[in-house]
């Protein structure tokens, strides 16, 4: 699938999640309780709106990953509803503010007006690409992101992006699909057809070499979740697909995984020949 018809297809599978047309919590609109359940704990959302949960499609909980402080500055990657970005704005308080960006304008408008039911003030959404984040250099202390990336047909300029929108020593703290080992391709996209994602998840080695290249260090992937594709059998089956060789090949393999990694401190010269 080339770019536009998959981003086309993004933008309405998420714009008819806006809209109500899916209203449980999974990745890709597709709601499959392995994915899906127990993400974030009553006493985290008991305060935001319920369209909020509704509206986030995530397969994991960002914000647990991290420790948010007063006074941070938080970009939310593919922020959706805005559960994400009304949890880490508690989190930062009134003096540290929080970014959401995502492209789909009924998403937009869903997490606004969540924004104002929840009365936060230090909150902003923006609409854009995370392949061209319409952020200056070094502005963020933390970017987060919830089952997003693998959507990027460009993953490469996704963590370049961070990166660069990232300041020295920023934290880069994200929920993501993560394959590991070695997958045919036929086999990979029936389940991911499951997982309900339209775009392939990384490789957990490719994963770590792509951030590695974009500049990160520290780089840790922690699967939390594997998915069990013997509960795929009906989907799968349905579907006219073998279940039994999917599971034969594929089981234990496809996760939610926590993806942590840091932008390096800047580095003060102190000689003629520290710099080399």
């Amino acid at each position: 699938m080339s770019e536009t018809p998959l981003r086309d297809a993004i933008r309405d599978k998420y714009g008819k999640a806006a809209a109500g047309a899916t209203t449980a919590a999974c990745c890709g609109g597709s709601c499959h309780d392995p994915i899906s359940s127990n993400l974030y704990s009553e006493a985290e959302t008991a305060d935001l709106p319920a369209e909020a949960l509704h509206g986030s499609l995530g397969c994991g909980n960002p914000t647990a990953l991290v420790d948010l402080r007063p006074g941070q500055t938080v970009l939310d990657l593919g922020s959706g509803g805005g559960l994400d970005v009304l949890l880490s704005a508690k989190r930062v308080g009134p003096t540290g503010k929080v970014y959401g960006l995502d492209m789909t304008d009924e998403m937009l408008a869903l997490a606004r007006e969540n924004q104002r039911k929840a009365g936060a003030t230090n909150v902003e959404f923006l609409k854009g690409d995370m392949e061209a984040i319409p952020l200056p250099n070094g502005m963020a202390d933390v970017i987060i992101s919830n089952c997003v990336i693998n959507l990027s047909t460009d993953k490469d300029r996704v963590l370049s992006e961070a990166f660069r929108v990232l300041k020295p020593g920023g934290r880069l703290a994200v929920s993501d699909v993560v394959v590991r080992g070695s997958v045919p391709a036929d086999i990979r996209r029936n389940v991911e057809l499951w997982v309900g994602c339209l775009a392939g998840a990384l490789e957990e080695s490719e994963y770590r070499a792509k951030l590695s290249a974009a500049g990160f260090e520290d780089v840790e992937i922690e699967p939390w979740r594997v998915y069990d594709l013997q509960a795929a059998r009906h989907f799968l089956s349905a579907a006219g697909i073998d279940a039994a060789a999917v599971v034969s090949v594929a089981q234990g393999k496809f996760m939610s995984a926590f993806v942590r990694a840091t932008r390096p401190e800047t580095k003060t010269c102190c000689g003629p020949d520290c710099c080399r």
